[in-house]
């Protein structure tokens, strides 16, 4: 799955639109290089999100097969790292 089409599927982002912008800037990392808005994910990536302030890890648990999920379920696909 691309890696725009994952941040808003697992409700890391709000839209679509918002994590393409992110990725043209620059700041979202996937195993530590820049990655454009087409790099498919896969299980056990790391993904970092660089803000003005602070960055946030994740690591990717699993692929959705659906368009979006359930923020409940959000813990199954990602685990959020200190």
């Amino acid at each position: 799955m691309r890696i725009d089409k994952y941040l808003n599927s697992v409700n890391i982002t709000k839209r679509r639109a918002i994590a393409q912008d992110m990725l043209h800037s620059g700041v979202v990392l996937i195993n530590g290089i820049v990655a454009k808005p087409s790099k498919e994910v896969k299980i056990g990536d790391k993904i970092t999100l660089n803000f003005l302030e602070y960055s946030k890890h994740y690591t990717v648990l699993a692929i959705p097969t659906t368009k979006t999920i359930p923020k409940t379920h959000q813990n199954l696909y990602f685990k959020e790292e200190a």
